[in-house]
């Protein structure tokens, strides 16, 4: 191999800054997607707590009652 061959198949400066910049939006996008990813997971989280916590229509009487109070 000769030198002029061995050079041509080095990345010139140009692809070497577009390839940077390539990872560095690669890099973004993926930070970016995990992130979406947490949220979402939080959001699930919050709305099968929500579900979980169905109010019990006699809590109202039997806090009253523990009170003292009559019932409503």
């Amino acid at each position: 191999m000769t030198a002029a061959v061995l050079h041509l198949a080095t990345p010139t400066a140009l692809e070497r800054g577009l390839l940077r910049l390539a990872a560095a939006i690669t890099a973004y996008a993926e930070h970016r997607r995990e992130r979406r990813a947490e949220r979402h997971e939080i959001a699930l989280d919050m709305l099968r707590e929500q579900r979980a916590r169905k109010r019990d229509p006699r809590a109202l009487d039997i806090a009253l009652l523990s009170l003292g109070s009559r019932p409503r």
